[in-house]
């Protein structure tokens, strides 16, 4: 009976991990107070790997750009990868030594938070020559906020970034992607922010492992695509090699979100996307 009963409690728990949903993704996003690990090493590169190229481009994207976005028309193959929900402990910085060694620039959708506990890896993050956007200060969904508490969210986050690398971000991401398109509107007045989405959604949230999040990244991802990622989930990241190199095989360069966006002024009449929540 004794064996019975084990064996029932760990079908149970086995199930209980099993079962990923948009609430897993919520939990998730809370701070993470793990203790970094400083046994860890980034394995050894098995043979070359691509490498994205040297370029020369503004990202001074037009205030009159847009409000909303999650592409943009481009006359090459251009592509803006995205991490959300950071900084973490040990996925950020295992992330930024795949992407060093690819010469790519990323843009980081980090929670103000999080910054707070790490502050070091946001520092990286900018040294390296990433690019870092808003994701409010506690993750929160902001169709349910006032105006006055939306404020405080893209302020506390926007001074934790400036705090700990000494930078202002650019543009915002509001978590679950959900933002009234009147919010958009006076968010875009009055704090110069447009609010990026994305046209490539992997739901690596769903934890599908990290063949499926590459597969999923290779098959839609077009020129101009902005892709969603979040460097908070393992797998994630460990999908990541595949993903860059499959898309450097391609023939796809990684810009960053306001590269991105520079080029609609620039080189093509885009139309920004505007997604509902």
């Amino acid at each position: 009976m004794k064996i019975a009963s084990h064996i029932f409690v760990i079908t149970l728990l086995s199930a209980s991990l099993g079962s990923c949903s948009n609430a897993d993704k919520t939990a998730g996003s809370a701070p993470l107070k793990t203790d970094p690990n400083p046994t860890y090493k980034t394995p050894s590169l098995k043979g070359p790997v691509p490498r994205n190229p040297d370029m020369r481009l503004s990202a001074n994207f037009s205030p009159n750009a847009g409000v909303s976005f999650s592409r943009v028309n481009v006359s090459d193959k251009y592509v803006a990868m995205t991490f959300d929900d950071g900084p973490h402990p040990q996925n950020t910085p295992r992330l930024l030594d795949m992407l060093r060694a690819r010469n790519i620039k990323a843009t980081f959708y980090v929670i103000g938070r999080n910054v707070d506990l790490y502050p070091e890896i946001t520092r990286r993050i900018v040294a390296e020559g990433h690019e870092i956007g808003n994701h409010t200060y506690t993750h929160g969904n902001m169709t349910k906020m006032s105006d006055a508490t939306v404020r405080q969210e893209l302020d506390k986050c926007r001074d934790s970034i400036a705090r700990a690398a000494g930078v202002k971000p650019r543009t915002l991401r509001p978590p679950y992607g959900a933002l009234l398109q009147s919010q958009r509107a006076w968010i875009h007045s009055e704090y110069g922010y447009p609010t990026v989405m994305w046209a490539v959604d992997p739901r690596d949230w769903q934890r599908p492992g990290p063949s499926v999040v590459t597969s999923r990244i290779l098959t839609a991802t077009t020129p101009g695509a902005i892709v969603l990622a979040h460097d908070l989930h393992a797998p994630t990241v460990t999908a990541m090699p595949a993903t860059f190199d499959g898309l450097l095989n391609k023939g796809y360069k990684f810009v960053t979100v306001s590269q991105l966006l520079a080029m609609k002024s620039d080189e093509a009449p885009a139309q920004a996307a505007v997604t509902a929540p």
